[in-house]
């Protein structure tokens, strides 16, 4: 049993998440924490800490500020330094320069934009569901991986619409994501990983500014070109950021929906029956398995005092979304339960104050029509293999899985 005096490393392979996030909450509010790679941060852990840490002004994205990092600590083919200095986007700077930068990225994801990609959201979801009973029919024993088929093609191909991004590019950058998010991605491999994200990212600048179209990089490209001072290096930061956040996110949302549904035939039946509404079951996914394990990260521009202990000045913190969504203090002592008939169920799984997830509406639309039509397709879905068998990437950011081997059983008509 781990002290709550000793850091908690956090495991590369992520073999048993749920164990670390209980770990992390019995370490307190603040628990001292070890990245893959050796690197040493502090973490929040629990909700009322969490929300008041996030809108902190003493807490800010400049990296400068983490002595780690003056000091020479932290090295370029550290495998998660992409997550950690990720370039000049809204994603790392604060104050003003974060409202300027956000209040771009807002107008191309305002309420009534968001809606009006329903339609589309709804036939790329028929399109996908069509290609998973194909592939079930051809199958030997009918399996499906429904990530590949299913979770991971729908939020690429929307975030891929709305940035402006060629469909053909797809494969490629779900190789460069992959190795992006990775603990595991060789130190040889790091740098060129994000060298070749960022040079395709600005072929893509380059070829909106050419053709500009209804995008999101083409009204970071005008708002620029009309006095807000964006260089191209902030919008080639600012896209890569939105298509990792933009896709990666739904994709969990999606998969670990139907896990715990499959793990809990009594919540589908509440439901399927019209008791509860797909929207409880997206809110109830977000808070018991949170797409977002970790944030990274915030750095304390000067000592903040978190519960009884103190984040230092110089340190860095993280923000462990996964312990604090079973929270028991902020979600009463059925926090570890799945349960789509929670009410209130107030999580902060998006993040809160003024970094919170500008695509939180676009994700929740997207599972919002991806969970209906995939059970009403397929009314007994079920999964493939044992729940205790699917595996989790080796990433520590993300609560992904590798794949989501199903069988898919469409309804007798």
């Amino acid at each position: 049993m781990t002290s709550v005096e000793e850091p908690i490393a956090l495991d590369p392979f992520v073999t048993d998440l749920d164990g670390e996030s209980a770990a992390l909450r019995a370490a307190g509010p603040l628990a001292r924490v070890v990245l893959p790679g050796g690197v040493p941060v502090w973490a929040v852990t629990r909700h009322a800490e969490a929300r008041a840490l996030l809108t902190d002004k003493r807490l800010v994205k400049d990296i400068g500020v983490w002595g780690a990092w003056r000091r020479g600590e932290i090295p370029m083919d550290w495998p998660l330094i992409g997550l950690a200095n990720p370039g000049r986007s809204m994603l790392t700077v604060d104050g003003e320069d974060h409202r300027r930068m956000r209040a771009l990225v807002a107008q191309a994801l305002t309420p009534r934009r968001v809606e009006l990609m329903r339609g589309r959201i709804t036939g790329l979801t028929e399109g996908l569901l069509d290609d998973v009973a194909a592939l079930a029919a051809e199958s030997p024993d009918g399996t499906v991986d429904l990530k590949a088929a299913f979770a991971y093609p729908l939020p690429m191909y929307v975030i891929s619409d709305l940035m402006g991004i060629d469909p053909a590019d797809h494969p490629r950058l779900k190789v460069l994501f992959d190795r992006f998010f990775s603990t595991q991605t060789p130190p040889e491999e790091v740098v060129a990983t994000l060298g070749e994200l960022a040079e395709m990212m600005a072929r893509v600048v380059a070829v909106r500014r050419a053709e500009p179209g209804d995008d999101l990089t083409s009204a970071l490209i005008a708002a620029s070109e009309d006095g807000d001072h964006l260089t191209d290096a902030e919008i080639v930061s600012t896209l890569q950021l939105m298509v990792a956040a933009g896709h990666e996110t739904t994709i969990s949302l999606i998969v670990n929906a139907v896990v715990n549904l499959s793990a809990h035939p009594g919540q589908l039946a509440l439901v399927r029956s019209g008791q509860v509404g797909w929207d409880a079951v997206v809110e109830e996914t977000l808070r018991f398995s949170t797409p977002t394990s970790h944030v990274l990260i915030r750095f304390a521009t000067e000592d903040v005092p978190v519960g009884d202990r103190v984040l230092p000045e110089g340190e860095a913190l993280i923000v462990s979304y996964g312990a604090i969504g079973r929270d028991e203090e902020q979600h009463g002592p059925t926090a570890d339960v799945f349960d789509v008939t929670r009410s209130p169920n107030r999580h902060i799984s998006f993040g809160h104050g003024p970094h919170v997830c500008p695509g939180a509406a676009l994700s929740r639309l997207e599972a919002g029509v991806a969970l209906p039509a995939l059970y009403e397709r397929f009314p007994d879905l079920a999964l493939a293999v044992p729940a205790a068998e699917l595996r989790n990437k080796p990433v520590v950011t993300q609560n992904d899985l590798f794949e989501l081997p199903v069988l898919p059983r469409p309804r007798l008509r």
